[in-house]
Parts: structure tokens; C-alpha cells; sequence
């Protein structure tokens, strides 16, 4: 008679012991229905990840079925960077007979990853997060390993417009080559005093846009001009900018890290009276639509949005394994942009 044994079916006490916390908290983890401090999640979802508690005694008994869902995570809905992307995720999923739902989580990391939780007790079929990955080393660990259990429950994760992660699919942009050529842009027609508004700090969409401005400005020998830190955003653009148009010494030339910043540093100049491009040139990044509507229509660095979104949804339903390289953002140059006053454009090369 065989003296093997059976393996042992890890349970929730186990996973509590492990964390030194109580099943009921375990619980509350899991299904996400109750409020956990930060640290003790974690606590939990190490015990978890260390005990392959979800694998061996829920996801394995679920193996192969996941619905027919694909969630999508973006930062924010009303965002049309977001917006247009999703709708190119949509279009795929929507062609392979799949449901997309779209989730904003408002920017905040903790939230990403409870709502990749969800998806996740929900079976999706696919999870696509949008956008620059936002809360440094800690956030990209913990969300490395939701990835690593999603996919061991038939879940796919893919990114799109960050960087990778193991056991992800990721759809990127050369963000910081597109940041580089627009300072370009600027430095050819003879700007030297030039203002940068960046993104939220920790982003990483803010990270390489901001690294290919400085690498524009290095290769010049131009030194960095001021620096504010923006959101993103209409109003965070108009009040950085109003700051900086208030200088005595004032830049000739004001980049913002994406158009909706832009948008607001176009709107305190109307409200200072400083004329764009005469008194001093604006230019943003994504060719959002407002871009062209803008007055002056604005000099900005063109994402394929629509493509990004498609390639993306091809991978989460399941009808691509990978999509080749990076997107290339497109410099185009409008209005919103010329020499500095009492100085001429130099001859193109």
C-alpha cells in the first residue's frame, strides 16, 4: 500500500496565520467589500502570493473559465487622452464578441490594484491598464505580482503606454523621443529660455517626457529653464502658467508635459494679456483634438491614440500575442509657436 500523501488544500486560516492577522480579515482582503489598512493588505496579499493560496485552492478550479469580459483602467473618463484610447480597445474587443467595461481610478495607485482585484474575482477575460504607471517601485512590485496570478487564472494583462512588467503584454510610446524632437522645435527657431510643466511626479509618462526635453536641451547646450509640476490637467496648466508668466525674467517659450495643460497655459495668457506666439510661444503633447481648436491652433506631438487603444484590444481578446515596438509620436507644428520677439528664424536644415 502507498504511503504517499495527498497534498494539503492551502486555506484561508492558513493564509491568516501567515499574516499574522484574522481569517475574517483575509476575507475582507479578498472580496474587497471592507476597508484594510494599506499595510496589512499587503501583509495579506504576500501570504497569498507565498502559500499560492488563490492558485491551488480558488483559480485552478476556475482554470480556462474566465468570462466574457475585458476591463479597462484608465485614470480618468473625462480625459480624452484616456477616452480615445479605450474606445481603440473597444473596437477590438467589441469585433471578437467580448464586453468592455471601463473603470477610472482617478490617478490613485491603491485604486488601480483594487480594481484589478475585482476583475480578476470577476474572471475578465483581459485587463488593459491605460496610461503612465503612477506609485514608484512599491506600486510596480505589487501590481507585478496581481499580474503573475492573474495569468495563472487565464486572466491576460496587458499595458498600454507603460512600461513592462513580467508576465504582461505592454503596447508602448516613445514618449521621450516625442518630448525630444518638440524641444527641438522650439530651440530651432531660436528659443533659449524655455519653461516645462510637467506631469504628476512618480508617473512615468511624466518621467520620459520630461527626460527627452532635457536630452533636446543637453545636445544644445541650452540650460534647463523653470520647472513646474503640473496634473495633467486644464486648471493645473493655467496655474503653473500663471506663475511663471509672472516672472520678471519670463521664459520666451512655455512646454507642457500634454495639451489639457496646455490648454490652461493658453488661457493665462489671454488672462495676463500676453500674446501667443508673439510675447511667447506654448506648445503640448498628444494632438488631442483641442489642440487644433485651440486659438492659436497649437503646436503639440501627435500620439496615435486610436492605434494604441487598437493594439491593445487586439492583445486582450485574444487575437494577438504581441504587437511590434514602440508607437512614434509625430511632431506637428501649428500657431502656437515662433521665434522670440526681435529674433528671426533661422534657416531650416
Amino acid at each position: 500500500m502507498s504511503d504517499k500523501r495527498q497534498p494539503v488544500a492551502v486555506t484561508l486560516a492558513d493564509v491568516a496565520r501567515r499574516a499574522g492577522v484574522s481569517a475574517a480579515t483575509v476575507s475582507r482582503v479578498l472580496n474587497g467589500n471592507y476597508p484594510v489598512a494599506g499595510r496589512t493588505r499587503d501583509r495579506v496579499l504576500r501570504a497569498v502570493s507565498e502559500l499560492d493560496y488563490v492558485v491551488n485552492a480558488h483559480a485552478r478550479s476556475l482554470a480556462g473559465r474566465t468570462s466574457d469580459m475585458v476591463g479597462v483602467l484608465v485614470n480618468d473618463v473625462a480625459d480624452p487622452f484616456f477616452g480615445l484610447i479605450a474606445a481603440g480597445v473597444q473596437a477590438e474587443v467589441s469585433a471578437a464578441e467580448l464586453l468592455t467595461v471601463i473603470a477610472s481610478t482617478g490617478g490613485n495607485p491603491d485604486e488601480e490594484l483594487r480594481y484589478v482585484e475585482l476583475l480578476m474575482r470577476q474572471r475578465a477575460e483581459a485587463i488593459v491598464l491605460v496610461g503612465g504607471q503612477a506609485g514608484g517601485a512599491e506600486h510596480a512590485a505589487r501590481l507585478a505580482a496581481l499580474v503573475q496570478r492573474a495569468g495563472a487564472a487565464g486572466t491576460r494583462v496587458v499595458l498600454c503606454g507603460r512600461p513592462p512588467l513580467p508576465g504582461a503584454s505592454a503596447v508602448e510610446i516613445d514618449n521621450r523621443r516625442g518630448a525630444a524632437g518638440l524641444t527641438r522645435h522650439l530651440l530651432a527657431f531660436g528659443h533659449r529660455h524655455i519653461a516645462y510643466l510637467t506631469g504628476p511626479s512618480g508617473n512615468t509618462t511624466t518621467e520620459a517626457r520630461l527626460a527627452g526635453h532635457r536630452d533636446a536641451l543637453a545636445a544644445a547646450g541650452v540650460a534647463e529653464g523653470p520647472l513646474a509640476e503640473g496634473t495633467f490637467t486644464r486648471d493645473g496648466g493655467r496655474r503653473a502658467a500663471t506663475a511663471i508668466l509672472a516672472m520678471a525674467d519670463r521664459p520666451t517659450a512655455i512646454v507642457a508635459a500634454n495639451d489639457l495643460a496646455a490648454a490652461g497655459v493658453l488661457a493665462a495668457a489671454r488672462e495676463a494679456g500676453i500674446a501667443v506666439p508673439a510675447d511667447v510661444s506654448v506648445a503640448g503633447f498628444d494632438d488631442l483634438p483641442i489642440s487644433r481648436d485651440a486659438m492659436p491652433t497649437l503646436t503639440t506631438v501627435r500620439v496615435p491614440l486610436d492605434e494604441l487603444g487598437r493594439r491593445a484590444g487586439r492583445i486582450a481578446a485574444g487575437q494577438s500575442a504581441s504587437e511590434p515596438g514602440e508607437l512614434v509620436p509625430e511632431l506637428i507644428a501649428r500657431d502656437s509657436v515662433s521665434a522670440p520677439a526681435s529674433r528671426q528664424v533661422p534657416e531650416r536644415r
